[in-house]
C-alpha cells in the first residue's frame, strides 16, 4: 500500500481514523530502511513524545497538519518549523546539504557520505536542499522543508521527481517545501488554487543554455497548461546575483501584466554525478527569481533516459494560488523511489 498523503494523515488523524505516534513510527521506519543507502539524513530525533502530544491536542482541537511527519533542512529558519509544528506537523529529523568540502552546493553529505539520487545512486538528488528532496522523493515523509537561495528547492525536486516549492520572498532566499501531491502543497500554503491561469512557455528565458532532451520532456508538460510562447528575453542574471542587486525585473513585470504563469524547464541538464557539475550553470533557469522574488514551483515533468525532469512554473508575488493550479494539472501523486 503506498505512504499516506500530508492531506490524507492530517484527515486521519483528526477523525481518529489513524494517530500521529503511529504515522510518525512508520515514517522512522521507512527512513531506518532507506538511509543506509541514500544518506539524507545527519541526524533523526526522538520524536514519539512530540506526536503523542499532537494526539492529545486533537482530542480538544482540530489541527490542519495533525500528526504529518515532516523532514526539516539543516539550518532551517526556526520560525518556518515553527509555524509547522503549531499546525500539527512531527519533525523526525534534519536532511544533509553541502558540507564545506565541495565547491559546489549540488549534493548533500552526513558522516557516512554524499546523499544519492533515489533514482541512480551514482547521480548526486541535487540541492542545496539535497536530503530533504530525497526524504520526500523515497517516501520516508510525506512533506519536507528547504529554502531555495538561487534554485536549492526547485533543482534537487526537478532530479528527484517531486514538487518543490519556493514561495515569495524580499531577500534572495526564500523557504518552501517538497512533497508528492498537489493537494499538500496547499494544505502547506492553506489555499486552493485559482480558477484558470493563463501561461506562457520559454525554454531558455533567452540566454541559457539548455538540453535539447530536457526542453522536449518540460514542453511536453507544459502542454496541460496550454501555453503560448513567451515574448521574453531576459538577461543572464550571473552578475546581479554576484553582485547582490536584487529587485524588480523590468521585464518580468512586464510579462506579467498580461500572463499568469511562465513556464520553463527547471534545469538546463540532468542530474550529474557525484564528481560534480563541471562547467555547467545548474541555477541558470532558476536563481533570476530569488533575485526578482516571484514564488516558483518545480512540477515532476517526467523522465529523460531514466533521470526525471522538472518543469519550472512561475507566478506573480504573492500568487502562489496560480501555482497550485499548475501543479493540479499534473495531480497524479509522484511514486516514491527507493
Amino acid at each position: 500500500m503506498p505512504e499516506l498523503t500530508a492531506t490524507e494523515i492530517a484527515r486521519a488523524v483528526n477523525t481518529g481514523a489513524t494517530t500521529a505516534v503511529d504515522q510518525v513510527a512508520a515514517a522512522l521506519g521507512r527512513l531506518a530502511r532507506v538511509e543506509p543507502h541514500l544518506r539524507a539524513f545527519t541526524e533523526v530525533f526522538d520524536c514519539l513524545d512530540h506526536a503523542a502530544e499532537v494526539d492529545r491536542r486533537v482530542r480538544s482541537a482540530s489541527l490542519p497538519l495533525a500528526g504529518v511527519p515532516i523532514a526539516v533542512k539543516r539550518g532551517e529558519r526556526r520560525a518556518h518549523r515553527e509555524r509547522l509544528t503549531a499546525l500539527g506537523c512531527v519533525p523526525i529529523g534534519l536532511t544533509t546539504t553541502p558540507d564545506g568540502t565541495t565547491p559546489w552546493q549540488t549534493w548533500g553529505r552526513n558522516a557516512h557520505g554524499v546523499t544519492r539520487n533515489p533514482w541512480h545512486p551514482d547521480r548526486t538528488p541535487g540541492g542545496s536542499s539535497a536530503g530533504s528532496a530525497v526524504a520526500v522523493a523515497s517516501g520516508v515523509v510525506p512533506l519536507a522543508t528547504g529554502v531555495d537561495g538561487a534554485g536549492s528547492i526547485r533543482i534537487p525536486a526537478a532530479w528527484c521527481g517531486v514538487f518543490g516549492l519556493k514561495t515569495t520572498s524580499s531577500e534572495r532566499s526564500a523557504v518552501g517545501v517538497f512533497a508528492r501531491h498537489p493537494d499538500d502543497l496547499a494544505l502547506y500554503l492553506g489555499c486552493a488554487g485559482s480558477d484558470s491561469v493563463t501561461a506562457a512557455w520559454s525554454p531558455d528565458l533567452g540566454f541559457a543554455t539548455v538540453d535539447a532532451e530536457q526542453i522536449a520532456v518540460a514542453h511536453a508538460a507544459a502542454l496541460a497548461l496550454r501555453p503560448a510562447p513567451a515574448d521574453l528575453v531576459l538577461a543572464d542574471p550571473a552578475a546581479d546575483w554576484f553582485a547582490g542587486r536584487c529587485g524588480a525585473n523590468p521585464a518580468l513585470d512586464a510579462f506579467f501584466e498580461h500572463t499568469d504563469l511562465l513556464l520553463t524547464p527547471c534545469t538546463p541538464g540532468p542530474p550529474h554525478g557525484h564528481d560534480g557539475p563541471g562547467e555547467r550553470v545548474n541555477t541558470s533557469l532558476t536563481w533570476a527569481f530569488n533575485l526578482s522574488g516571484h514564488p516558483a514551483l518545480s512540477i515532476p515533468a517526467g523522465f529523460c533516459e531514466g533521470l526525471p525532469v522538472g518543469l519550472q512554473a512561475v507566478a506573480r508575488h504573492g500568487r502562489e494560488a496560480d501555482l497550485i493550479t499548475a501543479a493540479n494539472h499534473h495531480r497524479s501523486a509522484v511514486r516514491p523511489r527507493r
